[in-house]
């Protein structure tokens, strides 16, 4: 979708992508067959059916704004944004903006998936909390060791990611509450040493962290999608 923006065609999606998606399409095709078919939780399906196709779209967005802003991170060279010249800083205006779409869509992404699992799984998460997170759904789950050979291995993929998991949530959090999230950096470095020139954030630190958020959210989708198929056969669904 934006691989024209540096000169690429399009890619077919691979490996654990390409699983997830046809996952996703799977589910989706087999809720409107038993819609078709006349289940008596057709309401159920369809919904379901909605929302997995909204997570479909959700990953194209959040994949490719993540591999724009990785290509676009690699062309800036200089340490401070007072040392480039124009077209650069215009590149690092283009990956601050990618970026952030990204890292915002992280966790768009991961909510909606927690109100996929809560609903599909009968939690009653909303109980515990009103305005729950993909996290909270997850914490319920576990504490009530429901459904155990998916929970265990979503909290697994969700403790490998902790760290970088948190560095971007604070960087979420920072940009919707309180600054731009990439000037908030330049603050602290301001009240440090005033008058002297102001260093660029570590956008490499924040790319590798941008990476490993979409690969969690990428097995988190293809593990709960492998599951929500079997119970979808087993009639379960």
């Amino acid at each position: 979708m934006l691989r024209f923006m540096f000169g690429e065609t399009e890619r077919e999606p691979a490996g654990g992508l390409e699983e997830t998606y046809k996952l996703i399409e799977q589910f989706a095709f087999a809720a409107s067959t038993r819609i078709k078919e006349g289940a008596a939780n057709g309401d159920k399906l369809r919904k379901l059916e909605v929302w997995a196709r909204g997570l479909r779209a959700s990953l194209v967005e959040l994949e490719q704004s993540q591999y724009a802003a990785s290509m676009f991170k690699d062309r800036i060279l200089s340490g401070s944004v007072d040392a480039m010249k124009a077209e650069e800083r215009l590149d690092y205006d283009r990956y601050v903006y990618f970026d952030k779409n990204a890292f915002i869509r992280v966790f768009s992404l991961l909510d909606k998936l927690g109100t996929l699992l809560n609903d599909m799984l009968g939690m009653r998460t909303e109980k515990i909390k009103p305005h729950f997170s993909y996290f909270t759904v997850l914490r319920n789950m576990r504490d009530r060791n429901a459904h155990p050979e998916l929970t265990w291995k979503l909290n697994e993929i969700k403790e490998r990611a902790k760290d970088p998991t948190n560095r971007l949530r604070k960087r979420r959090n920072t940009e919707i509450h309180y600054m731009n999230s990439e000037m908030h950096d330049d603050l602290i470095q301001s009240q440090r040493m005033y008058g002297e020139e102001i260093k660029l954030e570590n956008i490499g630190l924040q790319a590798d962290d941008l990476a490993a958020c979409l690969h969690m959210a990428i097995e988190s989708l293809r593990l709960t999608f492998r599951y929500a198929n079997a119970l979808m056969r087993s009639k379960s669904l």
